[in-house]
């Protein structure tokens, strides 16, 4: 498909800056391709104007219990973003630049890929020196040399520590690698660090945050624990790359970058048995939903899962396994939008879009969020 079909003007002040407080208070619009006239209500939220078509519900995400219901099970990533915004300086002779580093993937226990800016002023075999503001590593000093320069800002770094060392200097040094939509307009604050975190985040490793689990709070999980609706957990390293925008011209010669997850056998046993007994499962945002089709087999049955995916969704994609996706709203040609499009319809999401901006809904990571549910009724 022509990656122009998944462009669409927003206005810059519909990006979100900033998270609303508390968490669940953001808004919440559900989206039902099925519902192509006016009709029944979903739950205690308020129904857009009569007759829009297709069917849009404004609610918020603290209403989300009564949205659900008994049996169902939501699935939830639980990677913990690492401080992945590094500053450094590039040393060459006598010459120095001070450049920014977004960690975006793990090659091994020294090296990483990173997208550097500005990386035109970087060759291989400059040594990069990092720690700025006064930080120190109580490790002793950090350094990299650049291994290999790429396409689109790309590069190889080879750290001097390695393992759980450069763990450890990463964290004292770097800085939460907040998307470049919030960070080009304004300076990072230290509440970034707990606010682009969820409050489940057990597995360090990823370098964005799955934001679609930004909204919950205990007190949001306990509504939908009393309600009946099971949590579960898995896990996927976001990549930076997820977020990226398709430059390709067709969506055919996009390369999705890969990313590491994992199912446990318990986990997939009991989403098995929560569809066979009739619950749905509602992926919390992309990632979970890329993960759990990523292991599902052709009858729709999870099998455990470690490794990595490349699954790279786009309209006409069979989904097997994810009943309702809870997701916020995403970049234009990105491969998010172009995900949520295969799940509800291309013109639907569209028209959700549109919806959204006239509405006042709040857009990307800090922004507030949609319920979709799939455009094969059938499933």
């Amino acid at each position: 498909m022509r990656s122009e079909l998944f462009d669409f003007e927003l206005p810059a002040d519909r990006i979100a800056l900033e998270p609303v407080e508390p968490r669940d208070a953001a808004r919440l619009l559900v989206i039902d391709p099925r519902r192509q006239r006016a009709g029944g209500e979903a739950g205690p939220a308020r129904p857009a104007a009569a007759g829009a078509a297709p069917r849009f519900v404004d609610s918020t995400v603290r209403e989300l219990p009564e949205l659900l219901r008994a049996g169902d099970a939501l699935v939830l990533n639980d990677t913990r973003v690492i401080r992945a915004a590094l500053v450094g300086n590039r040393l060459r002779g006598a010459q120095q630049a001070s450049i920014a580093f977004n960690l975006h993937k793990r090659l091994d226990e020294s090296r990483w890929l990173a997208f550097a800016r500005p990386a035109k002023r970087l060759a291989a075999g400059d040594r990069i020196r990092f720690g700025h503001g006064g930080r120190v590593c109580l490790l002793g000093q950090l350094d990299a040399s650049i291994t290999a320069v790429g396409a689109a800002g790309e590069v190889e770094l080879s750290f001097s520590l390695h393992g759980p060392y450069l763990d450890e200097a990463i964290e004292a040094l770097g800085d939460p690698p907040l998307p470049p939509y919030i960070a080009s307009r304004r300076e990072p604050v230290a509440e970034d660090a707990e606010r682009y975190q969820t409050i489940y985040a057990r597995h360090a490793g990823a370098v964005a945050a799955p934001t679609a689990g930004l909204h919950f709070t205990p007190q949001l999980f306990a509504a939908l624990e009393a309600r009946g609706i099971a949590r579960h957990f898995v896990t996927l390293h976001v990549g930076a790359g997820t977020f990226l925008p398709v430059k390709a011209e067709d969506t055919a010669d996009h390369h999705m970058h890969a990313e590491w997850g994992e199912i446990a056998s318990d986990t997939a046993k009991a989403l098995n048995e929560v569809r066979a007994a009739g619950g749905r499962i509602i992926a919390v945002g992309s990632t979970a939903l890329r993960l759990l089709e990523t292991a599902a087999g052709d009858d729709g049955r999870l099998q455990p899962f470690a490794g990595e995916t490349e699954l790279f969704v786009t309209p006409g994609y069979r989904f097997q396994v994810v009943d309702l996706l809870l997701t916020n709203f995403h970049l234009p040609r990105s491969t998010l939008f172009m995900l949520v499009a295969a799940y509800c319809g291309l013109a639907t999401m569209q028209q959700a879009y549109a919806h959204a901006v006239t509405a006042g809904y709040r857009f990307y990571s800090f922004g507030d969020a949609c319920l979709l549910i799939p455009a094969d009724s059938s499933r």
